[in-house]
């Protein structure tokens, strides 16, 4: 009876032992295949780091002591003037002579005679000859009055100290732009600006629209161009044309040393590393690129605008981190504070280092509490041949 129930269910159960075997040999050889998945060398991930650098220390530039007033010379009193001294009598001359010229020449009277020898009888000595009385002593000459002593000449414009720089690259950036006005109403629009250079010349743009319905309305528009020198960017020409307003040009006359402006007569002295309204934010990256530690302290620019110059001064507020849409930028914080006499207004540049120090953000801060910021959303840069 063994042997029968055997013989019937031999296939059934050679059928299950290899299929047990089967499913043991497919376990074992997903396995052996996933442990060679996960064994297998991991390729590396890629991490997006920015560049961050240390700042410099702060480097505060003294004053300039004060000149000391040189001490008053106390005048001294008048000596008075001593009697002249007689003189000898002169040689013996005729009285006549004497007579006639004494009253003539001196206004004098003559001395009387000697009464003695005419008493005594004997002959008479001869008379003295007459003497010219002493002349009154001169009165001491009367010193000229002082002629004024001329104007001193204003003081020129001090230069700032000269910077290292290396130029950044050429560049176009599409920027969007937010205004406050003094009032609270809040605008939007767009901007463009593009960096040129060969490395002996360049060119930058910058136009600013704001958004009206479903217009762009072109607020501002700058150009420049120049030349590079050691100073770094050297204008040579600068336009500006705002809405509703007449172009104006402000020419730098590098052979003449001086600045002229198209919207007035006047002419000031052009200082080495001199800039227009185009160009600050490009020099301050080739400084930035020259040498950071330049930043430690202040950062004194002469920029020509549109009817004169003015000595910007900018100061390292310190690193900053900015939302933008080409994400999350860490920057270096550039200010221009207000400047009694000279400016109102605020002006502060953000740097990238981590994108070869160019400006990514500029806002403008008005006397009457205007704000206007322009934050990079695109750079773009020609490829490299």
């Amino acid at each position: 009876m063994t042997s029968s129930f055997l013989s019937r269910y031999r296939r059934v159960l050679v059928l299950g032992a290899a299929t047990v075997a089967l499913h043991y040999l497919t376990i074992d050889w997903l396995a052996a295949r996933i442990g060679m998945r996960f064994d297998a060398p991991q390729a590396p991930a890629t991490v997006s780091a920015q560049l961050r650098l240390a700042l410099p220390q702060r480097i505060e530039v003294p004053a300039p002591a004060p000149k000391a007033e040189p001490e008053p010379v106390p005048e001294r009193a008048s000596e008075p003037v001593p009697p002249p001294r007689k003189k000898s009598a002169p040689e013996p001359a005729s009285a006549s002579s004497d007579q006639a010229a004494a009253p003539a020449e001196s206004g004098g009277t003559m001395p009387p005679a000697d009464g003695d020898a005419a008493e005594q009888g004997g002959a008479a000595e001869p008379a003295p000859a007459l003497q010219s009385p002493e002349p009154p002593p001169a009165a001491p000459p009367v010193p000229a009055p002082a002629e004024p002593a001329p104007a001193a000449a204003t003081p020129p414009i001090a230069a700032g100290r000269r910077f290292r720089v290396n130029l950044p690259p050429p560049a176009a950036f599409e920027l969007e732009v937010r205004r406050k006005d003094a009032d609270g109403r809040n605008w939007s629009g767009v901007a463009d600006m593009h960096w040129q250079t060969d490395g002996s010349s360049y060119q930058v743009g910058l136009n600013v629209g704001i958004s009206v319905l479903v217009a762009r309305v072109d607020l501002l528009s700058l150009t420049s161009e120049g030349s590079i020198d050691d100073a770094g960017i050297a204008p040579v020409k600068m336009t500006e044309k705002r809405r509703s307003r007449a172009m104006t040009a402000t020419h730098f006359h590098h052979d003449e040393r001086r600045i002229s402006f198209s919207a007035s007569a006047a002419s000031v002295p052009l200082l080495a590393g001199a800039q227009d309204k185009a160009t600050v934010p490009f020099q301050l990256a080739a400084i930035g690129r020259g040498d950071v530690n330049q930043f430690a302290g202040d950062i004194d620019i002469q920029v020509g605008e549109d009817k004169g110059a003015t000595m910007y001064r900018f100061v390292l507020v310190g690193e900053e981190e900015l939302e933008t849409k080409m994400g999350r930028l860490v920057t270096w914080r550039l200010a221009r504070p207000p400047r009694p006499g000279s400016y109102n207004a605020r002006l502060d540049i953000w740097l990238a280092p981590s994108l070869g120090w160019y400006p990514v953000q500029i806002r403008n801060t008005e006397g009457n509490g205007a704000v206007t910021t322009q934050t990079v959303t695109k750079i773009l840069q020609p490829p490299v041949h």
